[in-house]
C-alpha cells in the first residue's frame, strides 16, 4: 500500500493567451516545485504537466524534467519530444513522468524546462505538479 506524502503545483499561466514567450534552442523554466518527503527511503514521484504552445505545423520542442532547482543534464528525468501539429492553434501538450530513484532528503525539488524553435510560441496555460509517496 502506497502512503501519500505531499503534493506542490506551479501555475506559470492560468489560461490560454495569457503569456506571449517564444521559445529558443536552450532550455527555459516553466515549472518549479518543491515536495517535502522527510528522508523518507522507497519515495515514488509522480509529475505531470500541461503547456500551450502556438506554432507552425512540424515545430519541434522538448520537455525535460529535472531533478534540482536549474537545468542540468545529468539530472534529467524524463525528456519528451513533440512536434506542433497545426499551424496558429492554440494546442495543449501533457506530460507524465516518474522519478522513481529519487533520494532520501528532506525536500526534492524538480523543475519544468522546454524548448524549441523561434516560431513557437508558449502561449498557456502552464501547469506543472507533483506527488510525492512512500511505496
Amino acid at each position: 500500500m502506497a502512503y501519500f506524502l505531499d503534493l506542490r503545483s506551479s501555475s506559470n499561466a492560468p489560461s490560454s493567451g495569457s503569456i506571449s514567450i517564444e521559445l529558443g534552442p536552450a532550455p527555459e523554466l516553466f515549472g518549479l516545485i518543491g515536495l517535502g518527503i522527510s528522508s523518507i527511503e522507497d519515495t515514488v514521484i509522480t509529475l505531470s504537466g500541461t503547456i500551450g504552445l502556438i506554432g507552425d505545423e512540424g515545430d519541434p520542442y522538448t520537455i525535460q524534467v529535472v531533478r534540482g532547482e536549474s537545468f542540468d543534464p545529468a539530472n534529467i528525468i524524463y525528456t519528451a519530444q513533440g512536434s506542433v501539429a497545426t499551424t496558429g492553434s492554440n494546442e495543449l501538450h501533457s506530460f507524465h513522468a516518474q522519478d522513481l530513484s529519487a533520494p532520501a532528503v528532506p525536500t526534492l525539488v524538480y523543475t519544468a524546462f522546454i524548448s524549441g524553435i523561434s516560431t513557437t510560441v508558449r502561449n498557456g496555460p502552464e501547469v506543472f505538479f507533483g506527488i510525492a509517496s512512500q511505496s
